[in-house]
């Protein structure tokens, strides 16, 4: 029997397609161009990640690389016939900031291209690898918009060595011609600090994570972002040679994560990005844009 969900909201679910080698932390590693020698484990982890989800009855949005679009077209299909939304990371994991305007725009058409071939569907919801947009790269939302995505979810509020713009509103909010569902942060002594997803799910305790979201649900009235990758529900994958730094990152908990998952999928409402949008009167009503870090809902 579940416990009663923990706050009413309806928060955004996301997964970010991708397999273990794709990730900044091995990029110095691993070219691009070496992926294919790698063992693909990504399969049998949507797999895995698909099943939770219908044990909780519960729909997210995947964000899906073009790489793996291309490889895997039965994935696609799969995740689409569940119920899932599908969005789109790009086409080959690459830092924003490592490309011109022109190879980005390239990079984002030929990744939903590979995407689109398999649903038919489209794809309007746009996640860059590692976060990558940031004071530098916010150039980026103007060709999303050009090339018709209407939401983005890249924007970190947060300071940390790799992304982030920390002065950027922490609610979901229009910028110029998209609408902006930035990563989910806890303001605490003046920072904010990173909940609800990846390393952040798995290095803080649980207890901790229930407590940020319930806060931010019920105190500031406002739906989180909760995302992670397939690779993290899987602790036997392949260990890649790295500095220690990047694989304390991968590594630390991924035994614990698939647990993590399931309880907030039982404590908390969650849905997909656009759904979860749609609700939310700043996005029916641009117009209304107001100030930052004030309540939307």
């Amino acid at each position: 029997m579940h416990s009663p969900r923990q706050t009413s909201i309806l928060n955004a679910l996301s997964v970010d397609v991708e397999d273990y080698f794709h990730v900044e932390a091995f990029a110095a590693r691993i070219r691009c161009d070496d992926w294919h020698a790698h063992e693909c484990r990504v399969e049998r982890n949507v797999d895995l990640t698909l099943e939770i989800f219908a044990e909780h009855q519960t729909t997210a949005t995947f964000y899906i690389l073009g790489w793996i679009a291309e490889r895997f077209p039965r994935l696609v299909r799969q995740i689409a016939d569940a119920g899932h939304e599908i969005g789109c990371h790009g086409y080959a994991h690459q830092h924003i900031n490592r490309q011109t305007p022109e190879k980005f725009r390239q990079d984002v058409y030929l990744a939903r291209q590979r995407i689109t071939a398999q649903t038919q569907e489209p794809v309007s919801c746009y996640r860059a690898p590692s976060f990558s947009i940031i004071e530098s790269t916010l150039w980026a939302l103007d060709i999303l918009a050009e090339e018709g995505f209407t939401i983005d979810s890249s924007i970190f509020p947060v300071r940390h060595d790799l992304y982030g713009i920390p002065d950027s509103p922490r609610f979901p909010h229009w910028r110029s011609n998209i609408f902006e569902f930035p990563l989910t942060t806890i303001g605490m002594s003046n920072l904010n600090i990173g909940i609800g997803g990846g390393g952040y799910l798995r290095l803080l305790p649980y207890g901790f994570t229930r407590w940020a979201i319930r806060k931010i649900n019920n105190a500031e009235k406002q739906p989180v972002m909760v995302y992670f990758h397939p690779w993290e529900l899987d602790p036997e994958q392949p260990r890649i040679s790295a500095p220690l730094r990047s694989k304390l990152r991968h590594y630390t908990n991924l035994k614990k994560m698939q647990g993590k998952i399931e309880r907030l999928l039982t404590d908390f409402h969650f849905s997909t990005v656009s759904d979860v949008c749609s609700r939310l009167q700043i996005f029916r009503n641009p117009t209304a844009q107001i100030t930052k870090n004030t309540s939307i809902g």
